[in-house]
């Protein structure tokens, strides 16, 4: 969607996206615990409230796991939109996502802030309670070499170099290892029900069809998209590009 390199490298089949991504939630639940304390202490983040984590411009879209999404429909149901990243589009003429994302204001921030503070901070939801600027995912550099990346956004907001006790070090840590393997987890369900999907149905990817559709979106026109959420199911969308701001 909108622009972005699709998610499901179709040259891989099912199996092998689900087995790499089973791989890499293997990798990152040895990832030493001693280790990333160290770098959260060593980097000592502390947010100064500058609401740039908050917007477009910075952060694109906030991806939502599948209980946050429900925790959205609960305050805004129209808050959340389909995922502005798809795989391929199939022979009938859609693309599916593995979730929802934020809307943004038509300035480009979150739905939810206001006055430049989260309306709902007591509420807010996974991604926004670990990021930023901790991460710990690995991810391919400039150069293409891919490797474990724990930080976000250095230097970029918030101000570094603050003491951290221990106890909070270690909150940080196992919060933000808890939700990367729920991003992970959730990946690996989408592609579990797509493949099932794939096979119930008889679909297959058609190069010439996406091509087609990106076209079309690109210039404005709806399209179909179906959105994977909690109990395995998809449920069907028609978007245009407004909806992403652009």
């Amino acid at each position: 969607m909108p622009g972005k390199p699709t998610e499901l490298r179709v040259t891989f089949t099912f199996d092998e996206q689900i087995a790499a991504l089973e791989a890499e939630r293997e990798r990152l639940l040895r990832f030493p615990e001693e280790e990333f304390i160290a770098i959260i202490r060593e980097v000592g983040f502390s947010c100064d409230c500058c609401g740039r984590c908050c917007t477009r411009e910075f952060n694109d879209h906030v991806f939502l796991l599948g209980e946050d999404t429900d925790t959205v429909r609960s305050l805004l149901p129209d808050a959340v939109i389909p995922r502005p990243r798809s795989t391929p589009a199939i022979r009938r003429g859609r693309f599916y996502v593995s979730g929802y994302a934020l809307r943004t204001k038509p300035d480009g921030s979150c739905i939810f802030l206001e006055d430049g503070r989260c309306s709902i901070y007591d509420r807010r939801f996974a991604i926004c309670r670990v990021y930023p600027p901790y991460m710990l995912h690995r991810e391919a550099d400039e150069t293409g070499a891919v490797d474990w990346r724990q930080i976000g956004g250095l230097n970029q907001h918030g101000s570094y170099n603050n003491p951290i006790d221990d106890a909070e070090c270690v909150r940080i840590a196992r919060e933000t290892r808890a939700y990367e393997a729920a991003f992970l987890e959730q990946e690996i369900r989408f592609r579990q029900a797509l493949r099932d999907l794939f096979d119930r149905e008889g679909l297959r990817y058609v190069r010439r069809t996406y091509d087609l559709l990106m076209r079309d979106f690109r210039k404005g026109a709806e399209v179909e998209v179906r959105v994977f959420h909690r109990g395995g199911r998809f449920e069907p969308h028609r978007v245009t590009r407004d909806v992403y701001g652009q």
